[in-house]
């Protein structure tokens, strides 16, 4: 009978096992029954199964839930949080899916979409996506395999709206974006400024902002911005110390790094380390 009792403890623990991006898709796996996300935002795209269990979030003003089956699918940039909508918690497992990919695909479905499909309603019961998100964890993403899944997605938000036309004169900018967004990742631990990227994209700053947005869905200083808390999350699971983890990624101290994290994440540092211990 304990021994019983110890494996229904275990099933009903709090726990999550997330993997860094790998092709442009990371992978997390969650179960929580006390613990609960915070507001946060990401600059990715948040396609969600939920496996077992009530998933509750709030998201622009208005509370939904999700149910076994269901796939939720959430915009960059926009806050959300998450929490159990029973006392029995819930599971579910989530793909991040970078927003230059998803746009790729979509444009291979839709070659004049002019800027990244916003699903109207967050929660969607598509049978063939939710088992595309359960095979979507077994074995590891290859680069095949990551543009296979972005379609998948892409199929589904083509379907649910209709993306905003792209304007000729705009497909020029496409790999002067690229670049910047390049230069971004490759420096996200250091401050980087506004003349670097306009002397490498030949746009103005603000020109710049307002279609890396379209293009990207958050802005350049975001975009580095969560490129440096992904640092942060690898060292973490590396054991690394929190005060030497803010120091090698650029951030001003350790608080300010916990509080940049958690706005991201909906953990604090700390907590993400547990409950990956928990795991």
């Amino acid at each position: 009978m304990r021994l019983e009792r110890s494996w229904a403890d275990a099933e009903r623990a709090d726990w999550l096992r997330s993997e860094p991006p790998l092709h442009g898709v990371a992978r997390l796996r969650a179960r929580l029954q006390r613990a609960a996300h915070a507001t946060h935002r990401h600059d990715t795209y948040t396609v969600a199964l939920t496996d077992a269990g009530v998933q509750e979030f709030d998201y622009r003003g208005t509370v939904h839930r999700s149910l076994p089956g269901q796939v939720v699918l959430l915009h960059p940039d926009e806050p959300h949080n998450g929490r159990a909508g029973t006392a029995e918690g819930f599971a579910y497992r989530t793909l991040y899916i970078e927003p230059a990919l998803l746009f790729d695909a979509v444009r291979a479905l839709d070659p004049h979409a002019r800027a990244l499909p916003f699903a109207p309603h967050p929660v969607v019961d598509d049978r063939a996506l939710a088992a595309t998100l359960r095979a979507a964890f077994d074995g590891p993403i290859e680069p095949l395999r990551a543009q296979e899944l972005a379609l998948a997605v892409a199929r589904v938000l083509c379907a649910v709206t209709r993306p905003a036309r792209l304007a000729k004169a705009q497909r020029s900018a496409d790999a002067a974006l690229q670049r910047a967004r390049e230069h971004l990742a490759a420096h996200c631990c250091r401050s980087v400024h506004a003349d670097e990227l306009e002397a490498l994209t030949g746009l103005s700053r603000f020109e710049l902002c307002v279609q890396f947005k379209r293009r990207y869905g958050t802005t350049p200083h975001r975009y580095l911005l969560m490129r440096r808390l992904d640092a942060v999350r690898a060292q973490l699971r590396r054991g690394a110390r929190l005060s030497d983890v803010a120091i090698d990624t650029g951030f001003a101290d350790q608080a300010h790094m916990s509080r940049a994290f958690k706005a991201a994440c909906g953990w604090t540092p700390r907590q993400f380390v547990a409950l990956h211990a928990a795991r």
